[in-house]
């Protein structure tokens, strides 16, 4: 396909995607203006810097939203705490200690990368519009420098779409840059002569460009050239309605999470922030109301006669007011009779159920009575379970591809040590041992010691209930839902030899103590002997004095 003909027909879908999106952009609109309104670019177009909350007189759901996107992070993807771990399909493979332990140094290996990169700061800022907007998307790429480089996308400039799974695979990306960085991206004699003019005359203006990344349906699987990847990767001037680069992807590039999502509804989805609207709405104009009543109360309006006085009022203090001597009129305030305690309850009703859609109070413990210890872990396990069924979506749509393509970025990089044979083409699974993940099973490990207190005392009248123990079969459990770190774990041929070598050692201690037994009993015999010993020497001097005798009788016989 020609390139002119790429360009209109990527263009011409595009259009289809607008259309598809455009009753979703009042409604992020809306959530913008009221609860993120540093990113309330969607339908209104504002200059940077602009002061962007003239209709907020209330910031509980601000700060509700900032809670909830920064408990998410901190549960879900830590920078001070593992978060996920690897581990192999193949049950046999994995009980191996030198596959556990290459895998774990694959793991390693993946951490320091996130740490080196700008994941931190730009998967919070995912977190904040999963919260807001109910649909994030991040771009991550190789980078020369950091080996990884992430880029969280407003979601004004994107254009999504799913494939026959529900999965989205097709991200179209409208954004601005200035024409000399593209210049400096593309090439100028990729740019057009509208481009060219631009650079020469002003390069600091910004330039529209489209980035298309969806499946390609064209391609040599023989060929392992970029125009031959499994993504295709096109940037598109819109204007001229060329293809100024194309390129591709062996991964979809992106990850888009939805926060909710109806079966429905196609591409986007739905957050806290979009239930909790209503009451965000009814919050903000109860504010504006209650505190025009609180002015006019503190500052109210004045009752002047209509004859007797010299205008202006002045109200300012130390003001002169004049009026016709021997008048009995006064000025006197207006009672508007508010009822600013019934105006401040029906708020904090509002501000209430604001708290109740964004999780605050599950989130904060609030003041109260002393807890203990194990009173405080239960209510931190109580709380990152009220988010499990967030937790499903997030893996399946945030974590998992996102694990997927840095581990494959840093296996083109040869950043990983070399496997074992034994490891060729073994498959390999995601375990997630974030707070919020082992909060999902933290009920079965607590299972496993109940079991064990409540055994150990009928262990003592009947100690026939142990032999029901599977005591390696626990351990192994223990070690896999508490996500323990393979290096701090012996492995299954580690463990045999430990036990070969323990039965060795016991069955030599037996036969020690078998021959102390023996030569303690043969010590124990040896005055009994030596006794009998000497009575078989008397009796044999007694016989052999006897014979001289007999033999004496004999002769005088």
């Amino acid at each position: 396909m020609a390139t002119e003909e790429m360009a209109v027909m990527l263009l011409n879908r595009l259009s289809t995607l607008e259309t598809q999106r455009m009753t979703w952009e009042h409604h992020w609109q809306e959530v913008a203006d009221y609860i993120v309104p540093r990113k309330a670019d969607i339908t209104k177009k504002r200059s940077a810097g602009d002061k962007r909350q003239e209709l907020i007189f209330d910031g509980t759901a601000i700060h509700s939203a900032e809670l909830l996107s920064a408990s998410l992070h901190g549960m879900l993807t830590n920078a001070s705490t593992p978060w996920f771990s690897l581990r192999y399909r193949d049950n046999e493979t994995d009980m191996m200690d030198e596959a556990k332990e290459w895998l774990e140094g694959a793991t390693d290996v993946m951490y320091q990368a996130f740490q080196r990169s700008n994941f931190q700061e730009q998967v919070h800022e995912l977190y904040h519009d999963l919260i807001t907007f109910g649909t994030g998307v991040m771009f991550v790429e190789a980078d020369e420098e950091n080996q990884i480089r992430f880029g969280t996308r407003h979601i004004s400039e994107c254009y999504v779409s799913e494939d026959d799974q529900g999965r989205v695979d097709t991200v179209y990306r409208k954004f601005k840059m200035p024409v000399r960085a593209a210049a400096m991206r593309f090439g100028e004699d990729v740019l057009s002569q509208k481009m060219t003019k631009a650079l020469a005359e002003d390069p600091y203006s910004e330039v529209t460009i489209i980035h298309v990344v969806r499946p390609r349906e064209d391609r040599d699987v023989t060929k392992e050239d970029t125009l031959n990847k499994p993504f295709l990767s096109c940037y598109i001037d819109p204007d001229e309605k060329i293809i100024m680069s194309e390129s591709g992807y062996d991964e979809f590039p992106y990850t888009v999470p939805r926060y909710l999502k109806a079966s429905f509804e196609l591409g986007y989805g739905r957050s806290p922030a979009m239930t909790a609207l209503p009451d965000v709405k009814m919050l903000n104009k109860m504010s504006e109301t209650t505190i025009r009543a609180a002015q006019k109360q503190v500052d109210p309006p004045l009752m002047v006669p209509d004859d007797g006085f010299m205008l202006p009022i002045r109200t300012v203090p130390g003001g002169l007011n004049f009026y016709r001597s021997g008048t009995r009129d006064r000025l006197e305030p207006l009672n508007i009779g508010a009822n600013n305690p019934l105006g401040l309850s029906m708020e904090e009703q509002r501000r209430t159920a604001i708290r109740s859609a964004f999780f605050v109070d599950q989130l904060i413990m609030g003041e109260g009575p002393q807890m203990t210890a194990t009173e405080v872990v239960q209510r931190t396990e109580e709380k990152m379970r009220l988010l499990g069924p967030v937790l499903g979506r997030l893996q399946a749509e945030l974590l998992q591809p996102l694990i997927n393509r840095v581990f494959n970025i840093l296996a083109r990089q040869q950043a990983f040590l070399p496997a074992p044979e034994i490891l060729q083409d073994r498959d390999i699974d995601i375990e997630y041992v974030s707070p919020l993940a082992k909060a999902q099973r933290s009920g079965d490990v607590q299972s496993v010691m109940r079991l064990f207190e409540l055994i150990g005392p009928m262990g003592q009248l009947d100690p026939g209930v142990f032999d029901y123990m599977d005591t390696d079969g626990m351990v192994k459990y223990l070690i896999k839902v508490l996500g323990v770190p393979a290096s701090t774990v012996k492995g299954e041929a580690e463990v045999e030899e430990v036990r070969t070598q323990r039965a060795e050692q016991q069955a030599q201690q037996q036969e020690m103590a078998q021959m102390m037994q023996m030569a303690e009993a043969a010590g124990n015999a040896a005055p009994a002997v030596k006794a009998v010993g000497a009575l078989d020497e008397a009796q044999a001097a007694a016989e052999a004095e006897q014979q001289p005798v007999e033999a004496e009788i004999e002769e005088v016989v």
